[in-house]
């Protein structure tokens, strides 16, 4: 059984993670970019907790059909924290690719915009030799509800081990606007969509369910239907867990019986 989960032993986890990574990277602090979604948001405010809000810089990046709301959001967010932030349309890059959006290419002018975003956060990043802060949770890396190279890119990821519902249960001690919290988590792509919508559960059922399968490695279809889940969502969440488990790992390279490329190398006299 997975051990209970603390959020303040968390909370000062993560702060030491974001603190001890800027450090030993020599940078001079973070970029993130606000989305006013709850996940942006919480990434900002333990980042500012942890190595203050001068070595914090947010960045909006609205599309020219992005929701008034997330751009309201996000501006209370900076308030709030204190930071300094930068707003870049990216309006232009992406209709300077896309002749028209509509239903047949969505889902790919999302992934456009994704890392059209993450690009201009590293670049922002390296003209300040910063780190860019990543804002992916736990329920989308594990379903892959995450655009590769897109979002799913960052230097480090300081909420990657918290489920969406924990997600919520820091952002609320750490007292992130309720304007923020309360609202349909949605990527914004286009007007109407929300997360929970095009996965087709919801984030309470998808953690509970996540957390018996990954964490618990429970993997007994009778044995989780027991547990009161339905078997098409069971099924659901294991589809998307098996089909995007390359976005979890970096692109294969062909064997040829080399040894692995090490992390450090340390040289003796």
């Amino acid at each position: 059984m997975a051990k209970r989960f603390d959020p303040d032993k968390a909370i000062d986890t993560i702060k030491r993670f974001i603190t001890g990574k800027m450090l030993s990277s020599g940078s001079d602090g973070y970029i993130v970019g606000l989305s006013g979604g709850i996940d942006s948001s919480l990434s900002a405010t333990l980042a500012v907790e942890a190595v203050g809000k001068e070595k914090v810089l947010g960045v909006l990046m609205p599309y020219k059909t992005s929701s008034e709301s997330s751009v309201t959001d996000a501006m209370d967010l900076v308030r709030k924290l204190g930071i300094n932030h930068k707003v870049i349309d990216i309006s232009p890059m992406i209709d300077a690719y896309f002749d028209k959006i509509d239903n047949s290419n969505r889902i790919r002018v999302g992934n456009k915009m994704a890392r059209e975003r993450m690009s201009i956060l590293f670049d922002v990043a390296h003209e300040r030799d910063r780190l860019v802060l990543g804002t992916g949770n736990r329920t989308e890396i594990c379903l892959g509800y995450t655009t590769w190279y897109g979002d799913a890119a960052c230097s480090i990821n300081p909420i990657g081990e918290l489920y969406k519902t924990e997600v919520r249960q820091l952002a609320k001690i750490l007292g992130v606007p309720h304007s923020i919290i309360n609202k349909t988590p949605t990527a914004d792509l286009w007007a109407g969509q929300t997360d929970e919508g095009e996965i087709g559960v919801t984030y309470n059922l998808i953690d509970s369910l996540l957390k018996l399968i990954v964490d618990d490695k429970i993997t007994s279809m009778a044995e989780l239907e027991k547990e009161g889940f339905q078997t098409t969502d069971i099924s659901r969440i294991v589809s998307l867990l098996n089909k995007n488990s390359f976005k979890r790992r970096m692109p294969e390279i062909a064997p040829l019986g080399r040894e692995n490329v090490p992390d450090n190398i340390q040289l003796k006299a």
